[in-house]
């Protein structure tokens, strides 16, 4: 009840709450109130500065403080509160006339989840292209993939990863003038750093289905329906190269 009636600004200090005599009982427990709504409010700032300065401080406060008033931290670990902001974001009235907005939340909260993802081992890009070289065709369109636990694909109809490497530096001016076209960012964290790396429809779709664990070259048949220049080889590669792998074989991960 306590913790109720600390995210809900419309309810009354839970029974048993007492004051020292002669204050307001109310008053003070709305001290904690709102620090409560100004922590959560600043972990979200701390996640999403990207998405901060699409809207503006005002207007991401606003809709942060939406956000925390129905989504309780699962977790005391506050690096992980945020997870379900994009979701958020993409139903957010007053963020409509941004549709991108959601999808550059998703990358930086992919971001997040990748930092701190399990340790392991990725797969070598120079042992990918040595076996790819050696093998027949029909034996490696035939192997799997494992994904890497910090792997992230987050796919949009915007091109989310230019708007977001455009809007990095806080006090300078947004860099983006690419084309406007659909674009997927692969978030990986190979050597403990995070990347972000753009992906082409083709690409994106080979890299959904590989890291679902189909076979290269169920993967690579869905990227041909897409893109049909797609290079499987190449992107397999890529994606080696990227860290978002962590072994090569031929049963299902």
């Amino acid at each position: 009840g306590f913790a109720a009636a600390l995210l809900d600004p419309a309810a009354p200090p839970p029974p048993g709450v007492i004051a020292r005599p002669g204050a307001d009982v109310g008053r003070r427990f709305a001290v904690y109130r709102n620090n409560v709504a100004v922590g959560l409010i600043e972990a979200l700032r701390a996640g999403f500065p990207v998405t901060e300065r699409l809207v503006g401080a005002e207007f991401f406060r606003a809709m942060a403080r939406a956000f925390a008033a129905i989504e309780k931290p699962s977790s005391p670990m506050m690096f992980a509160y945020g997870g379900a902001f994009p979701a958020f974001i993409a139903g957010f009235e007053p963020a409509g006339g941004l549709p991108y907005l959601a999808g550059v939340a998703a990358l930086e909260a992919a971001r997040i989840e990748a930092l701190h993802a399990a340790d392991a081992p990725a797969l070598d890009a120079t042992l990918i292209a040595s076996a790819l070289s050696g093998a027949a065709t029909v034996d490696w369109l035939r192997l799997r993939v494992g994904a890497h636990p910090a792997a992230r694909l987050i796919a949009s109809d915007h091109p989310i990863v230019a708007i977001w490497a455009a809007h990095q530096d806080p006090e300078g001016q947004p860099l983006f003038d690419g084309p406007w076209q659909p674009e997927a960012a692969l978030v990986t964290r190979p050597d403990q750093a995070v990347l972000v790396r753009a992906l082409a429809p083709g690409p994106a779709a080979f890299a959904a289905a590989l890291l679902a664990g189909a076979t290269i070259g169920a993967a690579g048949e869905q990227a041909l329906s897409i893109d049909g220049g797609f290079d499987i080889g190449r992107t397999l590669i890529a994606l080696a190269d990227a860290g978002a792998m962590t072994r090569l074989g031929g049963h299902p991960p």
